[in-house]
């Protein structure tokens, strides 16, 4: 959440705790703090942070042994709780059970002197509910020191002096993350060393690829069970395994392991040595006899095995989340190639699960925990077992799920909320686990959890991370529940899928009558940049009569496949996708059929980057969609990467709160204004454009050349002031170019160039090489925009040009224009209409004509406004004169924009505003929604003269 929010957040805390019903030491603490580190500070799961009651043993003034307990501890942060109920005075001495005096921080401070070493905690808060008072155990003497002191009226302005609570929870959770990084680069060292062993010609050959995929995958799980316990606890099983080969005999020692591990105890051989026996069955089909191939060892990766990863290496602390992908991306070669270490990050795959239904999922079990009138009566506890019953009852699929991410964290968070019901119920099971000693009190699995993949290896890769997941959560339960709970053997688990998902009938994957969410992050393909199989998926999926399958991304297709699929079910579904399919000409193209199809967009997070973590980083410009095919019964949401969310009427598919039109291309303007059109464009091969230098040096060898001359701007150009030349021949005679050698040989350059094309239209252009491809001359001044403009930018830079100047087809031409057309494009109401509406070359505004300015509906001003607006839009051109030394770059840059030129600007917007009889402060979304009005009206308007 953002600091506003927070500060919220805080405000409605203090509000429901400074409630005189609230305050028992007993019986309210637990949901104080809980309180505090969920709604306020953040934290997911709080019941995995805090731990209450924590039993200490020491030694009292009475020099006996006495016991105490720990109100609350947070072991990432290190901080110890001694809480007191409302009303104590916290600076007051009590007297123990030793006959000691002590204030509740003095008391906290015994307490934690009979900590660990390891655990002593940093901080002592001692609390009363309605004060704070903070004691850092780091200062020189803290016994004398004066407390930081906050009183809970005052907490949403103190929030850092409480920040310290999970910053430390934050760096352990950096720490995870970093440690997975670790293992998959010391896993792409053990890759490349046995790819080597494979033999030359290994890295094209398929067998021997999958061959080595599989041996890491069974090396990781191999090392990740020594470090959790998984094999024989306590002690270096497979390391001590792995130094007992001589290098030369490690594979034929791993391939009987293999074996070893795929085998119940009672089906081994008698005389099957300690060293094989003693590993337990595993199963799950993960070290199931194939035919893969081991290479033989050597010194190199004998070194890497035993030493860096398995004497060196906790791999018991990795991220099964992260790994997961950072494994495949590691042992993929594609992936490799572009640098590697590809994951999704948790945050960014929160930002899809906790709307589509994780957050759902936290407010019922808080609701159930914090109702003081059921929490410690059977009825509470029915509510908590049927609590995890619905969560055991949920059932997920991911149709693009790579390595699993989003499967492996859904389940990990499932679990962890199944946890936090235990932990209310953890007093009513031993009587469970003493009628039945192998009792689990788990009931979420992982079958409930589906995929479809189309590479093998990941496929593996995202069961492994599964199972990895499973146990690291079995361990919290057991911390829970007090008592070991079996993993092995791992469960046969074959729901994820290889295939290509747009083939498949998602149908003999999961029943739809059993699903709930569909989920996940399908390939990011542009429309232009699509494979002659992929663009063949979507005319399988979409049918041929789907009007504009060809312009839509290669993602559309699982949105389509989702749509029939969910059809007439409550499924919910959530993707990441590239934003273009919400902007532009792809969104009548995709969204027009699903919403006939009756689809309705229940969330939405809009533009925001999606980092991979590969050396070369691709910066995905990405937006988040849920939908399903029925009215959501919850809240619809937009949720804005910097402003948090916001609840809205409706979404419609351009992602904003608005009635669902679809701007498509048109080839004239709605209004009587100006055409626009493109500039020229010479599809010359670059034989007639030129720099400064390239130019001087032509004229000083083709002298007659210089009057066929003109500047030349296309959009960088005229953002960037740069100076650029084009040789205009087209009104120039055969005589004239004859007397021009140089010229002579530029025309024939261009006709070569023209006939090896693959375009007959271009063939046929070699006909006429002194002309352009299309040619767009203006007489007099006009208005040019820039086709691509940079997102930082407020406003798009438009400017005057005249006709002595020659533009390029990146410049948008509008003739017969006047200083009250400037001002209108030049203003905030067609800039919130543009950002909306226009497609995006990556994030760059892509100005489309005959999307946004052929559709954008002009105000019918009084004669007062439109002279108004020619004023302010005088203004703009004149503030710009003010620094002649600038470009238009710099003027327009939101760090560097000069005050005069800003405040011109929002002159004009006001003057705008006002035209369209829409006040000053009116937020970009409420422009754009009235602007959707207008739309809808001036179109049928249109079609019923028609």
């Amino acid at each position: 959440m953002n600091s506003r929010q927070q500060q919220q957040a805080a405000k409605d805390f203090a509000a429901r705790w400074a409630d005189d019903s609230k305050g028992h030491e007993k019986q309210d603490s637990q949901n104080f703090w809980h309180d505090l580190l969920h709604t306020v500070y953040g934290v997911d799961n709080p019941a995995l942070v805090i731990n209450f009651e924590r039993k200490v043993n020491f030694m009292g003034e009475d020099g006996k042994k006495q016991h105490g307990f720990i109100d609350g501890y947070i072991g990432s942060s290190r901080v110890l709780i001694e809480q007191k109920g409302k009303g104590i005075d916290l600076n007051k001495k009590e007297e123990q059970s030793d006959g000691a005096l002590l204030t509740p921080f003095e008391q906290g401070h015994r307490y934690a002197s009979a900590l660990p070493l390891s655990e002593m905690p940093r901080y002592i808060i001692a609390c009363n509910f309605t004060r704070f008072q903070i004691y850092d155990l780091n200062v020189s003497d803290p016994l004398t020191q004066e407390p930081i002191t906050i009183e809970l009226a005052d907490l949403p302005k103190s929030l850092g002096s409480l920040s310290f609570l999970t910053d430390l929870h934050a760096v352990a959770k950096k720490a995870q993350v970093d440690i997975s990084v670790q293992a998959g680069a010391l896993i792409g060292k053990l890759y490349d060393a046995l790819l080597k062993q494979y033999g030359a010609g290994a890295d094209k050959d398929d067998d021997k690829l999958k061959s080595l995929n599989k041996l890491c995958v069974r090396l990781v799980f191999c090392l990740y069970a020594e470090d959790s316990g998984l094999f024989t606890a306590g002690t270096d099983q497979f390391g001590a395994f792995l130094r007992g080969f001589a290098v030369e005999n490690l594979d034929t020692g791993l391939e009987k392991l293999f074996r070893v591990l795929n085998t119940k105890p009672e089906d081994r051989p008698s005389t099957l040595q300690p060293k094989f026996a003693d590993f337990p069955y595993v199963n799950g089909g993960l070290f199931a006899d194939d035919d893969s191939e081991i290479p033989p060892f050597n010194e190199e990766i004998a070194k890497l095995l035993i030493e860096d990863c398995s004497e060196a290496f906790d791999w018991s602390k990795i991220s099964p989340t992260i790994f997961g992908a950072i494994f495949e991306s590691t042992l993929n070669p594609q992936t490799r190639r572009q640098g590697g270490m590809h994951y999704t990050s948790e945050e960014n795959i929160h930002k899809v699960i906790d709307p589509l239904f994780l957050d759902e999922l936290k407010a019922e079990l808080e609701s159930i925990t914090n109702d003081s009138e059921t929490k410690y009566s059977k009825r509470g506890r029915d509510k908590l077992r049927a609590f995890q019953d619905r969560l055991a009852s949920l059932k997920f699929l991911d149709p693009a799920c790579g390595s699993g991410n989003f499967l492996t964290e859904t389940y990990i968070c499932l679990r962890r909320l199944e946890n936090e019901a235990l932990r209310h119920l953890s007093g009513d099971m031993g009587d469970l686990f003493a009628l039945d000693p192998n009792y689990s009190p788990v009931k979420v699995n992982l079958s409930q959890f589906y995929g479809i993949e189309i590479n093998d290896f990941a496929v593996t890769v995202a069961k492994t991370a599964l199972w990895i997941a499973e146990s690291q959560l079995l361990q919290e339960t057991e911390a829970i529940v007090g008592r070991s709970i079996n993993f092995l053997p791992l469960k046969a688990y074959s729901n994820i899928r290889e295939g290509n998902a747009l083939k498949m009938d998602w149908e003999q994957v999961v029943p739809k009558a059993e699903l709930n969410y569909i989920m996940g992050n399908p390939p990011f393909y542009g429309a232009r940049w699509m494979t002659a199989e992929q663009k063949q998926d979507l005319l399988d999926v979409f049918g041929k009569d789907w009007k504009g399958v060809g312009n839509i991304d290669y993602v559309s297709g699982w949105y389509k496949k989702a749509a029939d699929y969910i059809k007439s079910t409550a499924i919910q579904v959530g993707y990441v996708s590239t934003n273009s399919i919400t902007q532009g000409e792809q969104v009548p193209a995709l969204w027009k059929g699903l919403t006939e199809q009756g689809i309705v967009i229940n969330f939405a997070y809009r533009t925001f980057v999606w980092d991979s973590e590969a050396a070369q980083k691709a910066h995905v410009h990405c937006v988040i969609v849920g939908f399903s095919d029925c009215p959501a019964t919850k809240d619809k949401k937009i949720v804005y990467d910097q402003d948090g969310s916001h609840e809205v009427r409706q979404i419609n598919p351009y992602l904003i709160d608005a009635s669902t039109v679809f701007i498509e291309s048109r080839t004239k303007p709605l209004c009587d204004v100006p055409v626009i059109g493109i500039g020229n464009q010479p599809i010359d091969g670059g034989n007639y454009l030129f720099t400064p230098e390239e130019k001087a040096d032509f004229i000083r060898r083709e002298p007659n050349s210089e009057q066929y001359f003109r500047p030349w701007y296309g959009a960088d150009e005229f953002i960037n002031n740069r100076q650029r030349w084009c040789l205009w021949l087209g009104d120039c005679s055969p005589a004239e170019i004859k007397n021009m050698p140089l010229c002579f040989e530029r025309v024939k350059a261009v006709k070569a160039y023209r006939l090896t094309s693959k375009r007959a239209n271009t063939r046929e252009l070699a006909e006429t090489p002194t002309r352009f491809h299309f040619e767009n001359m203006p007489k007099g001044k006009y208005i040019v925009i820039p086709e691509v403009s940079s997102q930082r930018r407020f406003y798009v830079p438009m400017g005057y040009m005249n006709d002595t100047v020659m533009c390029s087809n990146k410049l948008k031409l509008m003739p017969n224009a006047t200083t009250y057309h400037f001002g209108v494009l030049e203003s905030l109401i067609h800039m919130a209409w543009m950002r909306v509406v226009t497609g995006r070359l990556k994030s760059d505004y892509s100005y489309s004509v005959q999307i946004v300015y052929n559709n954008f509906v002009w105000p019918d001003p009084s004669v007062p406004q439109h002279e108004k607006i020619e004023e302010t839009a005088q203004a703009i051109l004149d503030a710009r004169k003010l620094s002649p030394d600038s470009t238009l770059a710099d003027l327009y840059d939101p760090d560097l924009m000069p005050d005069a030129l800003r405040k011109a600007h929002q002159a004009n917007d006001r003057a705008v505003l006002a035209a369209y009889g829409l006040k000053k402060g009116v937020t970009e979304e409420e422009i754009v929604a009235h602007l959707f009005k207008l739309y809808e009206l001036k179109t049928k308007e249109i079609s019923d003269k028609a």
